[in-house]
């Protein structure tokens, strides 16, 4: 036998083993690299010291901006794929974004915001009853007087729901891309962002939906006793826009943290600064709020008060995690010889 078939004859052989190994090999690698991802400790340089270095020679300075268009050119792929997954739910929610319409429409139905309530009350078959009823209704009191205006609404609210959807992976490429700069302890904390973003999300919807909704849409609605026949697109665009920048409102603490994680914010800052903050609430409050009265305006700065004060205490958390990480560093390079 020659040693050009024995070499085909060892190949061959060994083939199937190879296919065999290769997954367990891909697995192996990922693990490695998870495992490098959390324990890689980021170089951690002032940001006036880095602008300084960067205008001392024309070298730093070419350096600083080649690395500054590496995160531009990262911050743009993350984008995209957010982009994709945000396009992909999008589609997916056309399959019930009809149903969702009738739901939205519950609290402009006869006694909607009142009925609401009586919903848990009820078993399953009369709440969805109820349920049907009243978003029927809703949907009958509004009017379309253009030809694409149906067509709008339906984008608009499977929008919204294709939003809901795609939170987590967004929250996950946020996190993909702020995550290299943070110490390995807040980096690993960081990571339950990506549940947390989807929850207080939903959670920001169904405030609106269960507590804002019925007390603004009948104010609204019955307001000087004019007689109301509002169109689709004025009605699902308000409770749509509602609807998300209150579930990103609620984001704060998230945002926070992670800015706190890595050394832009500080939690005595943020406490300091609470007269501040209020009036800063107020005002996007007073932006957010569909009607003008104090009600639905408290109504929508209290849980953002409340937040705002989870704020501060999820970044003493991230700011006290980031100290000990620099003292242990600190500490491993006095050591190291």
């Amino acid at each position: 036998m020659t040693p050009m078939v024995k070499r085909r004859l060892f190949l061959a052989l060994g083939l199937p083993l190879k296919l065999i190994a290769a997954p367990f090999a891909w697995i192996r690698d990922r693990i490695r690299r998870l495992a490098r991802f959390f324990a890689e400790v980021p170089e951690d340089v002032p940001l006036t010291e880095a602008i300084g270095e960067a205008f001392e020679s024309r070298e730093a300075l070419t350096a600083t901006f080649a690395g500054l268009g590496e995160h531009i050119d990262a911050l743009r792929r993350h984008l995209l794929r957010s982009v994709i997954a945000l396009a992909l739910t999008t589609a997916f929610s056309f399959a019930f974004a009809e149903r969702l319409m009738l739901a939205l429409a519950v609290p402009l139905g006869e006694g909607g915001p009142e009925q609401m309530l009586t919903l848990f009350r009820l078993t399953p078959d009369e709440a969805l009853r109820l349920f049907t009823q009243l978003g029927t209704d809703g949907l009958s009191r509004t009017q379309v007087i253009e030809p694409t205006e149906s067509v709008g609404v339906f984008m608009r609210v499977s929008l919204l729901s294709g939003v809901a959807f795609a939170m987590p992976w967004i929250v996950l490429e946020l996190y993909l891309f702020i995550a290299p700069g943070l110490m390995p302890r807040s980096r690993l904390l960081l990571l339950l962002a990506i549940p947390a973003g989807s929850l207080l999300f939903i959670v920001g919807i169904a405030f609106t939906y269960f507590v804002l909704l019925p007390t603004a849409i009948p104010f609204l609605y019955n307001f000087m006793n004019f007689r109301a026949a509002w169109r689709p697109a004025a009605y699902f665009g308000f409770v749509t826009s509602l609807m998300f920048w209150i579930g990103m409102a609620f984001q704060m603490p998230l945002v926070v943290y992670a800015l706190a994680a890595a050394g832009l914010v500080h939690a005595r800052q943020l406490a300091a600064q609470w007269r501040l903050a209020v009036v800063v609430i107020a005002v996007i409050a007073a932006a957010i709020t569909p009607t003008v009265d104090p009600v639905n305006m408290a109504l929508v700065m209290l849980p953002m008060i409340l937040l705002y004060g989870f704020s501060i205490l999820g970044a003493a958390v991230a700011g006290a995690g980031r100290r000990r990480d620099l003292r242990r560093r600190a500490m491993k390079m006095e050591a190291s010889p």
